[in-house]
Formats: structure tokens, C-alpha cells, sequence
């Protein structure tokens, strides 16, 4: 992929409109996204075992709920209902508004991943039980299973569509409205484990990130001269002394209005991509731990970047709490040039 050379003048532009959200764990964050249709709420959970709402313009705590074990994922169903799981293996429901929450179900394992599907007003849940299962949020009850050949690490929601990153580099896409079977059986191009799967706001396909700093941009359509155009690149790598060392991309999340993309990794920066065009349109400062979540907000205009040191090095002698950032970011930085 072709890097965009940076001006010294966008280099210089690039600390501002940045601040240090009032949110400190000294425990790795999971998961940060924002409510939808908001640039102001947003959602941070955690393995200290809690779910924070906070308020981005007053950089406020709003509300915090728990589960018995670490959260691994969260997410929004809509303005006021959150859901979210974890090692404890249930499901939770908080109403934002009343303060109350309500476990809706469970899995065999511990819970990985947790998404909203708007097209088909659901939750999933996808599970190291080798489960993904569809919540009705209107009864609270489980109303599809679709089983996977085994552990869940990642998904991602295309529409009516998902897809599911699983151990062995295994990549299924799935139709929610028919769970007898399986569209799309795939593997992984890229040669590490999957880290992370998300879906292009067009629909067109997703971009899957794995451990050895690779990102590859993949097509749901499966005629031969659509899947030409799939591709893979490398990135989160930093040389030293002669030497290139490769980090993890943890995180990906999608631009809403451009299909540009944010990646996170374990050497402590930013990168937003035009994946259609390959390039690479900005890199941000360099963080001081890893990064191990992205969300852009609903309109683009705001970045929660979330840090934690997740030891796959060796670990600091001096730990360094968890932090969230908030980067009101730029055209300039996000729309396709």
C-alpha cells in the first residue's frame, strides 16, 4: 500500500483537537464505541469488570454498571439500551435512562464479541463456545443459533449480513435471516491469526486484521473479477537498529461517510486508510501503550482511541494505567484524496 508523504504543516496539526478522557483503569480496555446517531456519548468497557458511559463535551462519568468477570465487548442496541459480555459468560442489558440492568442470557464460554444489527433489530453474540446467537431485544430472548467450527474472536455486521473470524484463520459469512447454513466459507490471506473483522459501510466487504501487523481488504461478492480486487498490506511495524519489528493490529473501525478506516496496533499508533485507493492518508503521534480500540463516532467528526499495555512483549517495569483519547479529526485526515 502506498504511504502519502505528510506535510510538516499537517505534522504539526496533527496534537491538536486532542484531549485525555476522564477514564483511568490500571486494567487493559476491551472495547470503546459511541452511542449511535452521538458525538458526545460514548462507552468504555473493561477487565476491571466494568461498562462506563461517558460524556465526551463535559469528559464526565454518566453511568457504570458490572459483571463478576472482565467485559470483553460492548455495544449500543440504541439510545438508551446497552448490551454487553464477557469472561463471566452472560449477557447484560443496562437501560441508561432508569439505571437498571438485567442478564438475558448466557453461553457454554466466555463471550467475545457483542453487536448490534439495526437491519434486523437484533444483538449477536458470538462466543468461545463456538456460538453465534441472535438476541430479540423486544423479549429479551434468544431467537437463532448458528454454530461455527470453533472459537469466535471477531465479527463483523454487513446489513442483512456477518462474518465471523474464528481460530485457524477460518472466515464464515453468514445471512441472518437464514441460519440452517453457510454463504461463505473462507480463509484467512493472511497468514497469523485473525484479530480483528469489520465491515466496509457499503457493504461491499471488510478489511481483517491479524497479529503479525497485516491488514487485508477482502469483497463479499464472490465472482472472480470482484475477488481480483481483494488485496493485503502490511503495517504497524517500526524499524530499529536495522531491524523491523511487527506488532499486532488490534482494532479496526470504519468511517461512516468515506469507508476510510482506522487501525490500531501494538506499537502505539494510529493509522487511517482509503482502502479502495490504497493509500495510507495520515498517521497520528505515537501513543504510549498499545492500542487496543477505535471508534469513530456516527458522523465522523470524532476518534476514541483507547490504550492499554497488553503485555505480548515483555511488560514496562513501571505499569502505565489505561487511557482514552478523544481526537476531533479532520477531512484532511479521513476523506479519500
Amino acid at each position: 500500500m502506498k504511504t502519502k508523504q505528510r506535510t510538516k504543516k499537517k505534522m504539526r496539526t496533527e496534537t491538536r483537537g486532542e484531549f485525555h478522557l476522564n477514564y483511568s483503569t490500571p486494567d487493559p480496555i476491551s472495547c470503546v464505541t459511541f452511542a449511535p446517531n452521538s458525538s458526545q456519548f460514548l462507552l468504555v468497557s473493561s477487565w476491571d469488570r466494568t461498562v462506563s458511559l461517558m460524556h465526551i463535551q463535559s469528559n464526565s462519568l454518566r453511568a457504570k454498571y458490572y459483571h463478576s468477570r472482565p467485559v470483553l465487548d460492548v455495544c449500543f442496541q440504541d439510545a438508551i439500551h446497552v448490551y454487553s459480555g464477557g469472561l463471566d459468560n452472560v449477557l447484560k442489558t443496562f437501560e441508561l435512562n432508569t439505571q437498571t440492568e438485567s442478564i438475558i442470557g448466557s453461553h457454554e464460554r466466555p463471550i467475545k464479541v457483542v453487536e448490534n444489527c439495526p437491519d434486523l433489530n437484533c444483538i449477536l453474540t458470538g462466543s468461545w463456545d463456538t456460538l453465534v446467537k441472535m438476541w430479540d431485544p423486544r423479549t429479551n430472548r434468544c431467537v437463532g443459533t448458528f454454530m461455527q467450527p470453533d472459537k469466535v474472536y471477531t465479527m463483523g455486521i454487513c446489513g442483512e449480513k456477518f462474518v465471523v473470524g474464528t481460530k485457524e484463520r477460518k472466515v464464515f459469512v453468514w445471512d441472518l435471516r437464514n441460519c440452517g447454513y453457510v454463504l461463505q466459507r473462507r480463509e484467512s490471506s493472511l497468514k497469523y491469526q485473525t484479530r480483528c473483522i469489520k465491515c466496509f459501510p457499503n457493504r461491499q466487504g471488510f478489511a481483517l486484521s491479524s497479529i503479525e501487523g497485516r491488514v487485508a481488504v477482502e469483497y463479499l461478492d464472490s465472482r472472480p473479477e470482484i475477488q481480483k480486487k481483494k488485496y493485503a498490506f502490511k503495517c504497524h511495524r517500526i524499524k530499529e537498529d536495522g531491524i523491523e519489528r511487527i506488532y499486532p493490529v488490534n482494532t479496526i473501525s470504519f468511517h461512516q461517510g468515506y469507508n476510510t478506516f482506522a487501525t490500531g496496533g501494538s506499537d502505539g499508533y494510529v493509522n487511517i486508510w482509503d482502502g479502495f485507493n490504497k493509500k495510507r492518508l495520515c498517521q497520528f503521534h505515537r501513543y504510549p501503550t498499545s492500542v487496543s480500540s477505535l471508534a469513530f463516532s456516527h458522523d465522523g467528526s470524532v476518534l476514541a482511541i483507547s490504550c492499554s499495555s497488553v503485555y505480548e512483549e515483555v511488560p514496562p517495569e513501571t505499569p502505565i494505567e489505561s487511557a482514552v483519547y478523544i481526537r476531533y479529526v479532520t477531512d484532511q485526515e479521513t476523506k479519500p484524496k
